[in-house]
This record gives structure tokens, sequence and C-alpha cells, in this order.
């Protein structure tokens, strides 16, 4: 895996052992994200996906500790079993969202039935609150990874 980061952009890449469908299928059914979704030792409480064009997602977390972290968004492109393109944003206890960035998955075909995702995550309003979601999505991929491999 590489990161690319920028001041307020995270790029993080993968070459996964599943192919494109796969690995789609894996962010886009709610059984199957959340069974990958967090960082390793997280658990989904909560996983709504409304998969169109302005179709809301909702994800409810619990670390290790006990404390529960809650995520929404919106999809603004999904181009099957290539590209999606969402807004991401974390939700308080009274259901404020905080600030918004904008997450596009790119999904290539590679020889042997592999894919190289690409993710990009764009407007963050801090490098802490970058490199906090770097450490986030390595862990999560890693588990989205072991996932597809052993669903094939």
């Amino acid at each position: 895996m590489s990161a690319t980061m920028e001041r307020h952009v995270l790029t993080l890449t993968r070459v996964l052992d599943a192919p494109p469908a796969l690995v789609f299928k894996a962010w886009t059914d709610p059984a199957l994200a959340a069974r990958w979704w967090g960082p390793r030792g997280f658990s989904v409480l909560e996983c709504q996906i409304d998969l169109r064009p302005s179709g809301a997602y909702r994800k409810v977390m619990r670390s290790p500790e006990g404390t529960l972290h809650r995520l929404r968004g919106v999809y603004r492109e999904i181009v099957t079993p290539h590209r999606l393109v969402l807004t991401f944003a974390w939700e308080d206890e009274q259901g404020r969202l905080g600030p918004e960035t904008l997450l596009t998955l790119t999904l290539a075909e590679q020889d042997g039935g592999r894919t190289a995702m690409t993710l990009h995550q764009a407007g963050f309003e801090t490098i802490s609150a970058r490199d906090a979601h770097e450490g986030g999505w390595s862990s999560a991929l890693e588990r989205l990874a072991e996932l597809v491999t052993q669903s094939q």
C-alpha cells in the first residue's frame, strides 16, 4: 500500500486479490460493509446504504473502548463496479454533522482478476484530521483486503 498526502487531501492505493465487482460489492452491500468497515477492533452496529445518486448512507461503529462513532453522507456518483463518489461527515450524538469531506473510490481491473483500488478523500480542515483518517482507513482497508480474499 502507498499513501500520498497533500495538506488537505488523503490518497491511499492498494492492490487487492479480488475482481472489481467483488470489491465494489464489499463497499456497497450493507452486510459486507459491516464486516470490514472501521479500524481493526471496531464493530459496526448499524450500516444503512441507499445506493443511488443522492442516496444516503449511515454507519455507527463501536471502538474497542466502547465509544460510538457515527458517520453519514450522500452518494454523488456511482459507476458500477469502478467508481464511487460520496460525501463523508462525522455525526455527533445529537445528529449534527461535522466538517464534510469528499471521498472518491476508483477500482481498476488488473491482470489475474485483481483490483487496483484508489481512495481519495479531500477537504480536510486540518492536517491532524487527515492523518487520523489515514490511520483509520489503512486499518479498515486491511480488513477489506482480508474479506474480499476470503470471499472468492
